[in-house]
């Protein structure tokens, strides 16, 4: 049954990247939805029948504490039995913490739910390009399922410093050379979308190639450069001109301090934050805390740091930064290569969450829960000082020749007639 519970988790990773092209209302995907659900049912009926449940880690005390905290908001500060939808959402996600640590305690397990992010990384960049491929290059922007731009391009380049890794250090070859292959489609899915910020967040993330390149053989390191020029070139050629030049508008975009209109939300943000410090204005309530200062026009904070300041306060602050400094704890006891690749991924997340309001992504619990497992499991990633012991060494023999000394002293002293 635990193996069941394990594939309907692996199924709901695998639809995580492209929830967008199938959806029962703006920004509710029914895949996500469905599978989700079948993966927790089954986690439930598992920790049922076994009875067994792991030792929590304290990323999952901070994580319950969060959660713990927005109730307080609701129901003690704010005086309101209303449940918004924003906190049905973070109960969701503590639970698929819950299910990637009680179903996922291996680090083969762990591995494939990167594999399974990867792969529909790929159903969602192909979507991408079959989007541009039918609209003939008449759309601005594109996206598969004809979703947010923005967001794809960040769920795009989080899963290149993961098929980095999986296609140097995956068992099977089939899996090396799938996760190699989204090298090239992944960077022209991310061009196609002109997405600003997916263009910095796609450099932050392709610091695992040099960060790493090192540990490849000489063949490898050719192959792996190849890819790379390959997924540059096909952006060169089949990028849009016009997409070209919003990319290029980057650095006018920040000496010029609007950042696309992000800057007066993230000052509104601000300035609401100091009128409520330590409880914040409730989950769902940024909109309400700047229309003072926004006037009639309503926005979200384009900030997940921002928007978990002004909605959970302070102190929802302190626990949110709790969890992600935990993970990066943790993950600095793996081994070399292990930890540059959990470093760059989280370097890749944090920039992602910038110019986005992400804190209640999937993308983003999942994530941290992945590297959190990964600094706990046993196997190919174990930390220095938790390896396997190693096998005891045979007891080494006594050399021939320091055998062979009493014989030769006794037939010294037999004289030569002892001898044969």
């Amino acid at each position: 049954m635990t193996a069941v519970a394990y594939a309907a988790l692996w199924v709901f990773v695998f639809t995580l990247p492209w929830q967008a092209v199938l959806v029962i209302m703006p920004g509710v995907g029914i895949v996500s939805k469905a599978t989700g659900m079948l993966a927790l049912g089954s986690a439930l009926i598992v920790a049922v029948l076994t009875g067994r449940f792991r030792r929590w880690h304290a990323f999952h005390v901070a994580a319950l504490l969060f959660v713990t905290w927005l109730v307080c908001l609701l129901f003690i500060f704010q005086g309101t039995g209303d449940l918004p939808n924003t906190f049905w959402t973070f109960v969701q996600l503590f639970l698929v913490l819950w299910m990637t640590w009680e179903l996922a305690p291996s680090w083969d397990r762990l591995v494939n739910l990167l594999v399974a992010y990867v792969l529909g990384a790929h159903v969602a960049a192909l979507d991408t390009v079959w989007v541009y491929r039918r609209a003939a290059g008449t759309l601005a922007r594109y996206a598969a399922g004809g979703g947010d731009a923005n967001d794809l391009a960040m769920t795009l380049a989080l899963a290149l410093p993961m098929a980095w890794y999986v296609g140097m250090t995956h068992r099977r070859s089939l899996m090396r050379w799938v996760c190699r292959a989204y090298l090239p489609v992944g960077l022209l899915a991310i061009g196609l979308t002109g997405s600003r910020g997916g263009m910095i967040t796609t450099v932050v993330a392709l610091m695992i190639v040099p960060l790493t390149m090192l540990r490849l053989s000489p063949g490898r390191r050719t192959m792996a450069i190849g890819l790379l020029f390959l997924g540059g070139t096909l952006a060169a050629v089949y990028v849009p001109e016009r997409i070209v030049e919003r990319l290029a508008t980057v650095s006018t975009e920040v000496e010029g301090g609007s950042l696309s209109g992000r800057a007066k939300i993230w000052r509104a943000g601000l300035l609401a934050f100091v009128e409520k410090p330590v409880t914040g204005y409730g989950p769902g309530g940024f909109r309400g805390a700047v229309r003072p200062y926004l006037g009639s026009e309503t926005q979200v904070a384009h900030n997940s740091y921002i928007s978990v300041l002004v909605e959970e306060g302070l102190v929802g602050f302190v626990l949110y930064a709790t969890m992600v400094g935990l993970v990066w704890l943790a993950v600095l006891r793996l081994p070399v290569l292990e930890r540059r690749f959990a470093l760059v991924l989280l370097a890749t997340l944090a920039v992602a969450m910038l110019p986005l309001t992400w804190e209640d992504h999937k993308q983003v619990w999942f994530i941290l829960a992945v590297l959190l497992g990964m600094s706990q499991a046993p196997g190919v990633g174990w930390p220095e000082g938790r390896r396997r012991a190693a096998p005891p060494r045979p007891a080494l023999r006594r050399p021939l020749s320091g055998r062979m000394e009493p014989i030769a002293a006794a037939r010294r002293h037999a004289g030569p007639e002892a001898t044969p």
